[in-house]
């Protein structure tokens, strides 16, 4: 049986944060998934100037050591190692959407979802009104331009409409709080979502797996939230940078996250919702969709969030293997999912 000859695409053609937020995923997957009976892995990375390097890892010197490639040389190299399929592990929106669209013009396939369904997505607005339309609850609001004004009342959530990571992410209870927070989630992007606070209850997220066309519910992994002294999740929550400046995730435990039980009531419920926003947003291979759930068990989907890295630290991973299906079992399904014709 010949390898699969697998292009892992990573870094940022965008900022530092980004490029090195996909090289601290991608490190992780070439360590845990590495099977040189299975799998030939080439690295494609690429830096913020728009070049391209294909290094042997992601080390500091196989990075700095690698040839300098523009997109010409970088095409005709990609073409040469006649690559099987691609496992994109960019998150800068140019990453997400362009660089997918690029395999598309050359007819390799590649995991996950689409340049264009990645687009539409990016836009928390615009995936929030397919929710809705899909029959989905999502929290009231409305979007701004720097131009405008809000008109709902504290208590809200403001957020940038195209931001990961809860960049730029506040909670307003009072209308004095507005000015800052919007000066906050408008420099990240143009527009802002300011949306109704929806009170805890819990927070979740529920991932889905495509496995041999059909799509899996994954156990849900919840986040503590509570009204007085954690109402929504930061940056903070997430990830943070060691003194030496190097990107890290946020060190998991009890009080940070756990799996929810899949006997839990709210299970059924949320994997229904988020199997509609699968399907109305035209996803494939995998999904992942975060809840607020109200007091009262009502899910409100709040935004989509269309990668795995196939890390062992990766959301939808983790969830997988609570449900007994490993990492390399995973990507194996995922792999055969992108290449079915």
């Amino acid at each position: 049986m010949s390898r699969l000859r697998v292009l892992h695409l990573t870094g940022s053609a965008q900022d530092r944060f980004h490029r090195d937020l996909s090289r601290l995923y991608a490190r992780d997957c070439l360590a845990a998934t590495a099977d040189p009976t299975r799998y030939e892995f080439q690295i494609a990375y690429i830096t913020p100037d728009r070049q391209w390097r294909f290094p042997l890892s992601l080390s500091d010197q196989d990075i700095a050591t690698a040839e300098t490639l523009d997109l010409s040389e970088a095409i005709a190299l990609i073409q040469s190692l006649r690559i099987d399929v691609v496992i994109p592990q960019m998150f800068c929106l140019a990453g997400m959407t362009l660089y997918r669209n690029l395999f598309d013009l050359l007819g390799i396939p590649y995991v996950g979802n689409a340049g264009e369904v990645m687009a539409l997505t990016a836009r928390k607005d615009r995936a929030k009104a397919i929710a809705a339309g899909a029959g989905v609850k999502v929290p009231y609001g409305e979007l701004l331009k720097t131009s405008n004004s809000p008109t709902l009342r504290p208590p809200v959530v403001i957020k940038p409409s195209s931001a990961d990571n809860s960049l730029g992410v506040s909670l307003v209870s009072d209308e004095h709080q507005y000015t800052a927070a919007l000066q906050t989630a408008f420099s990240y992007a143009d527009t802002v979502l300011v949306e109704e606070y929806i009170e805890p209850g819990r927070e979740v997220r529920c991932g889905l797996v495509e496995k041999e066309g059909e799509l899996i519910g994954l156990p849900l992994e919840e986040y503590p939230v509570d009204a007085k002294n954690h109402p929504i999740r930061s940056y903070g929550d997430k990830l943070e940078r060691s003194e030496s400046g190097d990107l890290a995730l946020t060190p998991k435990g009890i009080n940070k996250s756990w799996i929810v039980d899949p006997s839990d009531s709210i299970t059924p419920v949320v994997q229904a919702a988020a199997k509609q926003c699968h399907q109305a947003l035209g996803c494939r291979h995998y999904s992942l969709f975060d809840f607020r759930i109200d007091p009262q068990g009502n899910p409100y989907f709040l935004e989509a969030g269309l990668y795995c890295s196939f890390s062992p630290r990766s959301v939808i991973a983790e969830m997988a293997k609570s449900a007994g299906l490993s990492l390399n079992e995973l990507l194996a399904m995922t792999l055969k999912a992108a290449l079915r014709p």
